[in-house]
């Protein structure tokens, strides 16, 4: 009998990476706001990473540990202006394992 060869997960190739942490200076920030847009939201679900929550008093927050730079945020958030994305500053973020 042969076995079938089942391919990695994804979130075990993404475990794979790591992340260099500019502590004190986030490449990401969520602007001020009183009612997060639908498109902040969304980004609870969207982020690959997982890097977006709501907080308890109903604001979304981002934890840029671990972003994989992807620009799923800028984009999604193009029109409100709630994200504000820049690439981290050289050397720092993400390392890719498999490029």
């Amino acid at each position: 009998m042969t076995e079938i060869a089942t391919a990695p997960k994804v979130e075990e190739k993404l475990f794979q990476n790591r992340y260099l942490v500019d502590a004190g200076k986030p490449h990401i920030r969520v602007r001020e706001h009183e009612t997060p847009s639908a498109s902040l939201l969304a980004m609870t679900r969207l982020c690959p990473a997982g890097c977006y929550a709501v907080t308890e008093s109903g604001q979304v927050e981002v934890a840029a540990d671990g972003c994989l730079e992807c620009g799923t945020c800028r984009i999604v958030t193009r029109k409100t202006g709630e994200v504000e994305w820049n690439y981290p500053r050289g050397g720092f973020g993400v390392l890719y394992k498999f490029g």
